[in-house]
């Protein structure tokens, strides 16, 4: 049996949701080691004056806990 731990990041990105994704994923496993599911869970955008500045993708990324079985 295994145990997974879930998180959620946001990545953003000035050009669309998929770049803010891969960003976000990207910048996680720097840092979070044995990755096995990313799931965008919400997608928005921030507004300057009524235009999109900028693309924002949640994303729930779940990862196997050390010393946890396969």
């Amino acid at each position: 049996m295994s145990v997974y731990k879930m998180i959620e990041i946001v990545g953003t990105s000035e050009t669309s949701w998929e770049d803010a994704a891969r960003t976000a994923i990207e910048q996680a496993s720097e840092s979070v080691r044995d990755m096995r599911v990313a799931e965008i869970t919400k997608l928005d955008v921030r507004l300057d004056d009524g235009e999109i500045v900028e693309f924002r993708a949640r994303v729930m990324i779940s990862f196997k806990f050390e010393g946890s079985d396969e």
